[in-house]
């Protein structure tokens, strides 16, 4: 259902404050974060092996702090029904039910760890390959990175807008990467038109675990590029499992970089996030302007994917034509290659080809 042993976008890391914990649901999964007072984040299965109570509804232990007359040397996850509590190696640290000479070796019990990274303003985590056991073997480390955003250095997000979409994350991707529903879904003033529709072509080629239509310069036909100036070029990548990044450059001016993250929650819930990062000052000065565009830029697609799932219910057999779909075609088969290739461990081969595609829109 969902590609495994690769990383997802799960939230800003804004989102998690020192000393807090965050659940979340992804890929099907209850996932707990944790920030300790250090700012270090760690992330478990948000269900206690026990009675199966979600962790993150417990306390998280400072390091340092004492518990049950014990000084903790790390921060630890403490369940509220019995206390179990366990620490960012995933290993229960302590059943404080146990009296003297109840012999137990607590550290083998295990939950769920899966590995974070906050990279650039984003948390990121590795989902590994599925398991139905409730106590879990510890997760192998992952096998590549998550991906950096270009020409931005440590900066963090000036612009996130994120929304639910009601559909399998599959559809979610496909309308991401999709050239031709511009002038139809997204009429904006600042966007583009039905009228002002005219034939493209772009150069395609194979990147890291995806494709990249390769620099270009820009549509003339859209007033947001037109904000930034002229002596634009625009470089846009797409990534497993559902990761797209525009790169604009401005002449001499700076950049802007657009990060579109899709995450499934589970089998009919998509949580699609849109990051933007930029060294121009004059959009700094729009933000204001910028933030209800990007919004309704959102809506506009979470509408469109309302509408489809009435149709999707009737369980149609759907088509994807060339060009304006080839993009599509390749998400498939980059999947499919991942899936049966058993990702990158195992040696997973690109199958996109270089190609010149063409389309109106």
């Amino acid at each position: 259902m969902f590609l495994r042993n690769i990383w997802y976008y799960a939230c800003p890391a804004s989102d998690l404050k020192p000393g807090k914990m965050l659940h979340k649901v992804l890929l099907g999964e209850p996932v707990v974060f944790a920030r300790g007072s250090d700012g270090a984040v760690f992330a478990l299965r948000d269900l206690c092996p026990h009675r199966g109570v979600p962790l993150s509804a417990g306390r998280l232990c400072a390091a340092g702090s004492t518990v049950d007359g014990k000084t903790l040397s790390e921060p630890q996850i403490e369940c509220p029904y019995h206390g179990w509590r366990f620490g960012a190696d995933g290993a229960c640290k302590a059943i404080p039910a146990l009296v003297t000479g109840q012999e137990m070796d607590v550290g083998k019990i295990r939950v769920r760890r899966y590995p974070v990274r906050e990279l650039q303003g984003n948390l990121w985590i590795w989902m590994p390959a599925a398991s139905d056991g409730p106590v879990l073997d510890d997760t192998a480390e992952p096998d590549h990175e998550p991906p950096v955003m270009p020409e931005v250095g440590a900066r963090t997000p000036a612009l996130i807008e994120r929304m639910i979409f009601d559909c399998h994350v599959d559809h979610a991707v496909i309308g991401l990467m999709d050239p031709a529903h511009g002038p139809y879904v997204h009429r904006s003033v600042f966007w583009r038109s039905e009228k002002s529709m005219h034939e493209k072509e772009k150069a395609f080629g194979p990147s890291e675990l995806g494709f990249t239509m390769l620099p270009h310069t820009p549509s003339k036909n859209s007033r947001f590029y037109k904000i930034l100036g002229g002596d634009l070029t625009t470089a846009i990548s797409f990534r497993l499992p559902g990761v797209r990044v525009e790169h604009i450059q401005a002449g001499t001016r700076g950049h802007v970089v657009g990060l579109t993250a899709v995450t499934p929650v589970n089998e009919t819930t998509t949580e699609v996030t849109q990051s933007f990062y930029w060294t121009l000052p004059v959009l700094g000065a729009l933000k204001p302007l910028l933030r209800p565009f990007a919004r309704g830029f959102l809506k506009q697609d979470g509408d469109m994917v309302n509408i489809q799932k009435e149709g999707l219910r009737f369980d149609p057999r759907l088509m994807l034509i060339n060009d304006s779909d080839v993009q599509a075609k390749w998400y498939f088969r980059l999947k499919d290659a991942w899936e049966k290739g058993g990702g990158m461990r195992a040696g997973f081969e690109n199958p996109v080809k270089p190609a010149t595609l063409r389309w109106r829109s």
